[in-house]
């Protein structure tokens, strides 16, 4: 059965042909169907490439809309009813496996750029140093197909779409602004980084990355509810909840990418095991430039929130 024969189309799942829209003054609860819908169409457009592996681009977009989908789920899924918990469990699962063959891509595609400018005697050895992480990554890569084929996703699909359009009516005695909702994720980072030590654990850090990404993917939503002025407001919070994911997404790629290079250390010998030694060598030393500048940015996100709720 080809790719294109897998194709699923937003109708199939009796999402209407247009997009849902949001108005600025409409209630919480559509802007929230309006971003399941937005998500689930992504989600859609993108798993042919996943399945195809021809473009790494296409699952790392998937694996996005579906933790945009995750985020609004945990932040304002009761908007929307009580399906929406047992739905976002569910996207966990697929995120699993999502999340393991882009682990394997954003390895592999490092490690070329970085072998590429090693001395010509080291190419080889370092060729067959990606090719062990290729070999690795075409079996979690069977893993998700055998996912995105199973009734499991089907039913997965059906439910998110079932949310885009549920007459669940939240209370009216609990209205739920959007905006006022970041408060939440900004309070949880903001108590995670004063938590750390000086020197904080890797592991640590990689929590406060996902942290940072909630309240972005919070914010995105709000986006949609805000006039003017707190539209350019949640625009700065973007960026730099933004530039806060890049700083600790480089440390936690630098950390995966040290480790990894350990464990052909502890196997390989030779050139494969010298090339594996220059490119942990490397990765420290970009784990301890994010290091270096990532409270910088983190200074900016708090900036930015506390300016929106001023």
């Amino acid at each position: 059965m080809t790719t294109e024969s897998l194709r699923r189309t937003p109708a199939e799942l009796g999402l209407p042909d247009a997009p849902v829209e949001a108005r600025p003054a409409d209630p919480a609860v559509h802007h929230v169907r309006a971003k399941l819908d937005r998500e689930i169409r992504a989600l859609l457009a993108y798993e042919p490439g996943t399945r195809s592996g021809a473009d790494p681009e296409d699952l790392h977009q998937m694996r996005v809309a579906l933790r945009r989908m995750r985020s609004v789920l945990k932040l304002s899924g009761k908007l929307v009813g009580d399906g929406a918990e047992p739905v976002r469990a569910e996207l966990g699962w697929l995120g699993q496996s999502l999340g393991e063959v882009r682990d394997y891509d954003v390895l592999i595609g490092h490690l070329r750029e970085v072998i590429a400018d090693f001395e010509v005697r080291d190419q080889a050895a370092g060729r067959r140093l990606v090719s062990k992480f290729v070999s690795e990554r075409a079996t979690a890569k069977r893993r998700l197909t055998r996912a995105l084929s199973s009734a499991r996703y089907s039913t997965l699909l059906r439910e998110v779409s079932l949310l885009t359009r549920a007459e669940f009516v939240p209370p009216a005695d609990r209205p739920h602004d959007l905006i006022a909702s970041l408060a939440k994720p900004h309070r949880k980072l903001a108590k995670a980084v004063h938590a750390l030590p000086a020197d904080p654990p890797d592991d640590d850090l990689h929590d406060l990355r996902i942290h940072g990404k909630k309240l972005r993917y919070a914010a995105e939503l709000a986006q949609t509810s805000a006039k003017k002025k707190q539209a350019a407001r949640i625009k700065t919070l973007l960026k730099a909840t933004k530039d806060f994911q890049t700083v600790l997404g480089d440390h936690q790629d630098a950390v995966n990418a040290a480790e990894r290079m350990r464990s052909v250390l502890e196997s390989a010998d030779g050139p494969m095991g010298f090339v594996a030694g220059r490119v942990a060598e490397r990765e420290l030393a970009r784990r301890a430039e994010a290091r270096a500048v990532w409270r910088d940015s983190w200074a900016a996100v708090d900036a930015a929130a506390k300016a929106l709720h001023a």
